[in-house]
């Protein structure tokens, strides 16, 4: 059961860009293996909403979040978070940036085997300024009864939960997802997008989520189509599904 603390939802002004990304481009090794992974990507990220960035494999949708994320740089072009470029910050700048400011929540839970749900989450504490109780982070996430239970009592579906829970205890104004359910069947990975779509409305948190399965898109604001290094189109959902009503 979550508290009434936990239902109580941000309010942000629209169309406030978070990230501004500008003619990003990716290349990997050089001369015959140069491989093109982004392409002259240029899009906005707006504070407070879900976007989905939806593509096959292969279509530079993690290299662009890793970017944004400041796990990657590019190779040209500037990405600029809250009017501060990204690329005038050097490692221990963009490792500030990271620890203050982003949550990562990966397909695969990463989780340490030793410790209970709790003190998972109860780590990421430890390196935050201003953070939120574990036990408030696991509340957000729906698993209150079950925040003393180590990753192996834990379904699949419920490490992640403590996965996104650990991601938003130092309360990151950006989440950033590579494939959450990539790893889950339909049913549990609903569970997921209801838990990442619950932080977003309490929270406020601005999420990007890559997935290449397109049911997901209708929990969205907005989808970002990917094909072969570049966005092809920008999609705007104007009535969005709640995670229950998806069509897998």
């Amino acid at each position: 059961m979550m508290t009434d603390a936990a239902q109580t939802t941000i309010q942000l002004p629209a169309k406030t860009a978070i990230f501004s990304a500008r003619n990003i481009t990716k290349i990997y090794g050089a001369g015959a293996s140069e491989v093109h992974a982004l392409r002259g990507i240029s899009v906005d990220l707006y504070a407070g909403q879900i976007s989905v960035l939806l593509g096959p494999s292969g279509s530079g949708k993690s290299t662009f979040l890793n970017i944004l994320g400041g796990l990657d740089v590019p190779t040209s072009g500037e990405v600029r978070f809250e009017g501060q470029s990204l690329g005038e910050l050097d490692d221990t700048g963009l490792t500030e940036f990271r620890r203050a400011h982003v949550g990562f929540v990966f397909q695969f839970y990463n989780l340490i085997p030793s410790l209970t749900a709790r003190e998972n989450v109860a780590l990421v504490t430890e390196i935050a300024d201003d953070p939120m109780r574990p036990e408030e982070a696991l509340d957000l996430v729906g698993l209150t009864e079950r925040m003393d239970h180590f990753p192996a009592e834990l379904s699949g579906g419920e490490q992640q939960r403590v996965a996104i829970a650990r991601a938003i205890v130092k309360k990151p104004k950006v989440l950033l997802c590579d494939e959450p359910t990539g790893a889950l069947d339909s049913k549990t990975g609903i569970l997921v997008i209801e838990a990442l779509v619950g932080v977003n409305e309490r929270l406020g948190t601005t999420t990007a989520l890559i997935t290449h399965n397109v049911a997901i898109k209708d929990v969205a604001d907005r989808v970002i189509h990917f094909r072969d290094g570049q966005i092809t189109d920008i999609e705007v959902i104007e009535e969005k599904v709640a995670p229950a009503d998806l069509s897998w």
